[in-house]
């Protein structure tokens, strides 16, 4: 007497979704109580050397521009007939200084091309230092 002829065989089911479920349990309790190294908080006694004094800072031009895109270098006013008016007032003000930073001021409301304008002069006088001037937003 075989009854068991007729009956299939199950196959056993492994079921993954409680498995993932602790998992994740783990991973969270894991990632909040994971304190995070702060280098900053490192005590480092720095050694000490004798070395030559820095360098003097670097001659600066300002060049500001303002919102109707009148210019004004080192606080001189410009007056602005072509790209030329701007690079000849860039080597005065430069005077025998052979790399001086040039340093652009525009007001927030300046055009765009205003600023270009600045920024060729100073490339066609053969100033490749170009910085510009921010401030950080006011706190509301």
């Amino acid at each position: 007497m075989n009854f068991s002829r007729d009956r299939r065989r199950d196959d056993p089911e492994i079921n993954l979704i409680p498995l993932i479920d602790v998992l994740l349990v783990i991973l969270i309790f894991l990632m909040v109580t994971t304190t995070y190294a702060r280098f900053s908080e490192l005590q480092i006694n720095l050694p000490e050397a004798r070395g030559d004094s820095a360098k003097a800072s670097p001659t600066q031009i300002t060049v500001n521009v303002d919102e109707h895109g009148a210019y004004a270098v080192n606080t001189a006013a410009v007056a602005y007939s072509g790209v030329d008016s701007l690079v000849q007032a860039l080597k005065a003000a430069a005077g025998k200084v052979s790399d001086p930073v040039i340093v652009i001021s525009a007001d927030g409301h300046a055009t765009h091309q205003s600023v270009i304008r600045v920024m060729d002069a100073a490339r066609r006088a053969g100033y490749p230092r170009v910085t510009f001037v921010t401030q950080n937003p006011a706190q509301e």
